[in-house]
């Protein structure tokens, strides 16, 4: 660090201990250049340059800190890294391409042919493709249990599981898991606990705090928080980290510059985005519960929610997502879908747009007729992210598509 940097007002991380979240979010991870800015800087460059060869050799051995490549470091990624790391507490994190790249580099440093994971059905479609086809082919058996059964996690568990993986809450029907229950398992079998936590966010969950090894996010979701970029990360350990972080430099499931500065911007607004999507889809929720069309709705905020107890104490909040059955079937739910004239037809969510979806057929699609019916996918199931729009204007909207059915 420069005197130059350090006269100027230059942060370091040890001057952010016992801050809140909301002020992480806004300071962590930046470290002023000799330009002294005020906003993070974007490094756009597929490289960087030496002063000498001796100091290149030193860079790639490791033996002098610094940047080398972008595929690997970057400084706009690294303070976006640092950031989500210092919000979810762990000690390090690795940004990856995309949510996917995120789990799939989680798996690829963590897991070897003839291990053996147990997944909760209730994951996002696509997560579940991953363990369930794609691992396979590499010798990486998965047997997927019930979320929220603690004794299908206990008889799942083998001398060869190495990985327990689940979200919390779930996409799309929005179950709790007990972290600290199951991250037991995992660990009397010397296993790794590792959480999807897109939904809730750091903001109103941190799953390391509650014995989690490993924390995954697509930060294309709430972090980014307007669908503008795609892209992940990982966070848990530095030990854990240093091996994800092997896989990223040689397979290079990259974090773009650019994305990870559109991901520092999203965080600073992030805490106060999280506790306005939780106000908003409790309030739609309540309402959807009163509409005769509407079946059953899916939120832990409410009380009939039957892991609402343990998301107050396990949450900070309840979070932006929501979804419901339509008396029907998919006839009923695309009118309702259709009959919308503000809400966006996406399967993207963390927006502060409104999105809404039918995940038999798009989020959830790939799954076979078997495996939806196991992981609660029915066809008259519709999933919403609530955003910031104003929320009569939203059940307006809703009521719209209702009246189509």
């Amino acid at each position: 660090m420069s005197k130059l940097v350090e006269r100027h007002g230059w942060v370091p991380e040890s001057d952010l201990d016992g801050v809140s979240l909301d002020t992480l979010a806004i300071r962590a991870g930046h470290h002023r250049t000799l330009e002294l800015e005020h906003s993070e800087p974007l490094f756009p460059t597929s490289s960087f340059v030496y002063g000498t060869a001796a100091q290149a050799a030193a860079r790639f051995a490791g033996d002098e800190p610094g940047n080398i490549y972008s595929r690997f470091t970057n400084p706009t990624v690294a303070a976006f890294e640092e950031r989500i790391a210092a919000l979810e507490g762990g000690e390090r994190a690795v940004a990856t391409a995309s949510g996917m790249a995120a789990i799939l580099a989680t798996c690829m440093a963590l897991l070897k042919s003839g291990d053996h994971v147990v997944c909760s059905r209730s994951v996002f479609g696509t997560t579940n493709v991953v363990f369930g086809r794609y691992m396979e082919k590499f010798g990486v058996r998965t047997t997927f249990v019930d979320l929220t059964d603690q004794a299908q996690w206990e008889q799942a568990v083998m001398p060869d599981t190495r990985m327990l993986f689940l979200e919390t809450p779930s996409n799309p029907l929005c179950e709790v898991a007990d972290i600290q229950v199951i991250a037991e398992i995992a660990h009397r079998q010397g296993a790794l606990l590792v959480v999807d936590n897109c939904f809730c966010t750091p903001i109103l969950q941190r799953p390391l705090d509650f014995g989690a090894d490993v924390v995954v996010h697509s930060g294309t979701k709430y972090i980014d928080g307007q669908g503008r970029c795609v892209g992940g990360v990982v966070v848990g350990s530095n030990t854990v980290m240093q091996e994800v972080f092997g896989f990223l430099r040689s397979a290079g499931p990259t974090l773009s510059p650019f994305n990870a500065w559109v991901f520092l911007k999203g965080l600073e607004t992030l805490p106060l985005r999280m506790r306005a999507h939780s106000e908003q889809s409790l309030t739609l929720a309540r309402w959807l519960s009163e509409q005769p069309a509407i079946e059953t709705v899916f939120h832990a905020g409410l009380e009939t929610h039957p892991q609402h107890a343990l998301a107050k104490r396990q949450q900070k909040g309840f979070g932006g997502m929501l979804s419901f059955k339509v008396r029907g079937g998919r006839e009923e739910a695309w009118k309702l879908i259709d009959g919308t004239r503000i809400v966006s037809i996406t399967a993207n969510l963390g927006d502060v747009k409104t999105t809404i979806t039918h995940p038999a057929t798009t989020t959830h699609g790939r799954l076979s007729p078997e495996d939806k019916a196991r992981a609660g996918i029915t066809e008259n199931l519709v999933r919403v992210s609530v955003g910031l729009e104003d929320i009569e204007d939203l059940k307006a909207d809703l009521a719209r598509g209702l009246a189509a059915i």
